[in-house]
C-alpha cells in the first residue's frame, strides 16, 4: 500500500504541474491538447487538472485508499466517451487523433481496474455525509448531465465560443464528473464526499477570478450562461469552505 500512496502523490504533483502548465498556457503542457484552443478553454483544462491533482494529492498524503472508487469511476466514464469520439474522428479522416484514442483506452482499462479493485478497500471515514451536501450532490449530477450532453451536442453552454471538437470533449468530461457525484451521492459517508468537495475547490479556485473579469467583455448572448456558471463556482466554492474549513464536525483535522 506505501507503493501506491506513493505513485499516486507522484502522479498528483505530475497533473498539477500540467495543471499549471494550462493555466499559464506553457507551449509544452499545450502541445498535449489534440488542437489549438483559446485562453478560457485552456483555464478551463487547467482547472480540471487541478481538481484531479487535489483528490490525488489527499489520497497518496493521507493513504485513505478508499475514496479511489469515486475518482476512478470519473476518470473512467471520462476516458470511455472521448475514446469513442477520438476514434469516430480517426475513422474520418483525421488519422492525427488515433493516438489519443489509444490513450483513452489505455486509461479505460487503468481506471476501470483501479475501480474494481479499490472499491473492496475499507472507507476510513465512515460519518454519515451532511444532508446539504447530499443535495447539493444532486444539484450538480443533474446539472452536469444536462450540460454535459448540451456539450457534446455542440450547444452554446460555456460563455465564450468554444472550438466544436473541445465542446465534445468538455461535455465527455462533465458527464464523467456527474459519475464522481453520484458515486458520493449513493455511497453517502463524508469519505465519498470529502475528495469530491476538495477537487470542486480547487476547480473554483482556478476560474473564479477569470470568470468574475469575463463581464467586461463576455459577448452580450453569452452573459447568462456566465451569470450561472459564476454563480455555481460561488455556490459550490462556498459549500466546499464551509465543510472543508469551518463545519467543526466535517473540517479538516476532525
Amino acid at each position: 500500500m506505501k507503493t501506491i500512496r506513493s505513485l499516486i502523490l507522484i502522479g498528483g504533483l505530475a497533473i498539477l504541474v500540467l495543471a499549471f502548465g494550462f493555466i499559464f498556457r506553457v507551449p509544452l503542457a499545450l502541445n498535449i491538447w489534440p488542437w489549438e484552443d483559446v485562453r478560457y478553454s485552456y483555464l478551463f483544462i487547467g482547472s480540471i487538472l487541478a481538481a484531479v491533482s487535489a483528490a490525488a494529492l489527499w489520497i497518496g498524503w493521507t493513504g485513505e485508499l478508499g475514496i479511489l472508487p469515486a475518482g476512478s469511476l470519473n476518470i473512467f466514464v471520462i476516458a470511455l466517451t472521448t475514446s469513442l469520439y477520438f476514434f469516430n474522428l480517426t475513422s474520418r479522416g483525421r488519422s492525427d487523433m488515433l493516438v489519443f484514442g489509444l490513450a483513452s483506452i489505455l486509461m479505460v482499462f487503468v481506471s476501470g481496474a483501479t475501480f474494481l479493485w479499490s472499491r473492496r478497500l475499507p472507507l476510513t471515514d465512515s460519518r454519515p455525509t451532511p444532508m446539504p451536501v447530499r443535495v447539493s450532490f444532486g444539484i450538480f449530477i443533474v446539472s452536469l448531465f444536462l450540460a454535459g450532453g448540451a456539450l457534446v451536442l455542440r450547444l452554446p453552454v460555456f460563455p465564450w465560443d468554444l472550438n466544436p471538437d473541445s465542446s465534445v470533449i468538455f461535455g465527455c468530461i462533465f458527464l464523467g464528473d456527474a459519475f464522481y457525484f453520484l458515486y458520493g451521492l449513493f455511497r453517502p459517508r463524508w469519505g465519498n464526499a470529502f475528495g469530491q468537495l476538495l477537487s470542486f475547490l480547487a476547480y473554483d479556485v482556478v476560474l473564479i477570478i477569470p470568470f468574475v473579469l469575463l463581464f467586461d467583455t463576455v459577448k452580450p448572448e453569452r452573459m447568462f450562461s456566465l451569470v450561472v456558471y459564476t454563480a455555481v463556482l460561488i455556490y459550490s466554492g462556498g459549500l466546499a469552505v464551509y465543510y472543508l474549513l469551518i463545519n467543526p464536525r466535517t473540517r479538516f483535522g476532525t
